[in-house]
């Protein structure tokens, strides 16, 4: 399989700084490598994308995550392997990746309160341009049909 074209933030390499960018401040925010992979991988999951499902597998894999957990990642409230600060953020990705899902406000009061009870300000914005991230790259690399394994 072969995408239709490079993957736009390269084709545009202005766009990468940018991007890169975020990903600096992200690193730099204080929120756990192993939880930003977490939920990036279940708003990958969500949305269909292979390439990124692929890489935030590798990365967990790669950080010492047992199998248990990735394999859990699509069914975690049914797992026992995750936390309730896990918990509390897989349910934010959950609400900020299916949108058109929603009859009510994307991320209701109490969902709000449980999460500033877990991150402090700069953990919780950075939980919030991961799903962010994740969501925009999903999108860029399903119409592109990047597929799995791909390297950038």
């Amino acid at each position: 399989m072969q995408a239709r074209m490079k993957n736009p933030a390269y084709v545009l390499p202005e766009a990468m700084k940018g991007i890169g960018s975020l990903v600096r401040a992200i690193e730099q925010s204080g929120l756990a490598q192993e939880l930003a992979e977490i939920v990036a991988l279940r708003a990958s999951q969500i949305n269909g994308c292979s390439a990124c499902v692929h890489g935030h597998v590798a990365n967990l894999r790669k950080a010492g995550t047992g199998e248990e957990r990735i394999a859990s990642v699509a069914a975690w409230r049914e797992a026992p392997w995750f936390t309730e600060v896990e918990r509390a953020a897989l349910t934010l990705t959950e609400r900020m990746t299916r949108l058109a899902d929603r009859s009510q406000e994307s991320v209701p009061e109490d969902l709000w309160d449980e999460l500033a009870d877990h991150f402090d300000e700069r953990q919780l914005s950075a939980l919030i341009l991961v799903i962010s991230l994740t969501n925009m790259f999903n999108r860029i690399n399903t119409t592109i049909l990047e597929p799995a394994g791909t390297t950038w």
